[in-house]
């Protein structure tokens, strides 16, 4: 089913084996603006911007997933499923939690824990939490050290509600089981990478903590560190 009802591409060539995907549409048109070259756009249905281009010499794919894991799985599983993408890395941005993290420090999500429905209910009384594609953990943590970078790993909520309030000290014991932030499609990304048998990594840029956050602008445009380091592993 190509194009499908949310990705005009009419062909499968259009989009790379790879594809960044920011929540933000702005972000994608960003980093194809200012990382590849021989940019050609692949879909503007909903406003959802996507570009195809390369990187170094390698095609490489930049689309934006809109807000929230509902959202989201709508474009991974259309990307993993119709146009055989191979490998989703999410370029976002998370709260951060543990006190030692910054405002523009690096958070590679190994495994994302979740309340959305996307787990719930699927593992009986397990309560699972999917997990990265362990080769793309593995590239991030050597680029991360390997070019100096305020990067960590580890797990990450992703939430269903942005203003959610959370009570009964839920907070306070995912910072005390060291769960780096919070966002709200890494659980989606990995869940729907796993159901199909594709490779999957999120990476995300702290925008804010408990001190103070970054304005809209510099969460498009500022967070450039993060991009590279996915383009890097794509």
């Amino acid at each position: 089913m190509i194009p499908t009802p949310h990705i005009g591409a009419t062909s499968k060539d259009q989009i790379a084996d790879t594809v960044l995907m920011p929540g933000d549409p702005k972000r994608a048109k960003f980093i194809a603006d200012t990382f590849l070259e021989n940019v050609e756009q692949f879909n503007d249905v909903r406003g959802m911007l996507g570009f195809t281009g390369t990187y170094k010499g390698k095609r490489v794919s930049v689309m934006g997933s809109g807000m929230g894991i509902p959202s989201a799985m709508i474009y991974y599983h259309e990307l993993f499923v119709f146009y055989d993408v191979k490998t989703i890395i999410r370029v976002g941005t998370a709260g951060g939690l543990q006190p030692n993290l910054k405002v523009r420090d690096i958070i590679v999500a190994t495994a994302a824990n979740t309340p959305a429905s996307v787990v719930r209910g699927k593992f009986g009384e397990i309560q699972f939490s999917p997990t990265a594609t362990f080769d793309l953990v593995l590239k991030a943590h050597e680029y991360a050290k390997n070019n100096n970078l305020n990067a960590y790993f580890g797990t990450v909520l992703s939430s269903d509600e942005f203003y959610r309030k959370w009570e009964n000290g839920v907070i306070e014991n995912l910072i005390k089981y060291q769960t780096l932030g919070i966002e709200m499609e890494a659980a989606g990304l990995y869940m729907s990478a796993l159901e199909n048998g594709k490779q999957a990594l999120c990476i995300c840029t702290v925008s804010d903590n408990s001190e103070g956050e970054d304005s809209a602008e510099v969460r498009e445009r500022a967070y450039t560190e993060m991009m590279e380091m996915a383009l890097e592993i794509a």
